[in-house]
C-alpha cells in the first residue's frame, strides 16, 4: 500500500513542465502566442474628429499638422506630436504650440505640452 501511494505521488507530478525545465522539448509547455502587433492608430483622422481633444476651440488652431505615431515607451498605446498655431483667449497670436499625444485603443487619451527632452523637435509633420 505504502509503495502504491509513493507511486501514485510521484506520478502526479508528472504532465507538462514549464518552458524553461531541463526535460526534453516534447515534455515542455508550449510558450505562449505573442500577441499580434496593434496596427498604428490614423492619428489625422483621429485629429479630423476631435481636434478640441487637443486643442480648445478658444485657441483657434490653425495650420495643424502631426508627426507619425511612435508605440509608446512607457507604457501601451501610441504617442504623437501635433503642432498648431493658436490665439489666446483675448485673440493675440501665440505662435506655434506643440503637444505630444498619447493614444490608447483608438482615443485621445493624455495631452500634454511638449518639453526640451521631448522628440518632438526631430520629428517630420505634416499637415491634416
Amino acid at each position: 500500500m505504502a509503495l502504491a501511494g509513493s507511486a501514485a505521488w510521484t506520478l502526479a507530478g508528472c504532465g507538462f513542465a514549464d518552458i524553461r525545465s531541463p526535460v526534453p522539448e516534447f515534455m515542455r509547455a508550449r510558450a505562449p502566442e505573442p500577441a499580434p502587433p496593434e496596427a498604428p492608430p490614423d492619428v489625422k483622422l483621429m485629429l479630423k474628429r476631435k481636434l478640441d481633444s487637443v486643442f480648445t476651440a478658444a485657441s483657434q488652431p490653425s495650420h495643424v499638422r502631426v508627426s507619425e505615431p511612435r508605440r509608446n515607451l512607457q507604457g501601451l498605446g501610441w504617442t504623437a506630436c501635433v503642432k498648431a498655431e493658436v490665439v489666446s483667449v483675448i485673440g493675440k497670436p501665440l505662435g506655434t504650440q506643440t503637444y505630444r499625444i498619447t493614444i490608447s485603443d483608438s482615443v485621445i487619451s493624455d495631452r500634454r505640452q511638449v518639453e526640451p527632452e521631448d522628440t518632438c523637435a526631430t520629428e517630420s509633420f505634416e499637415p491634416i
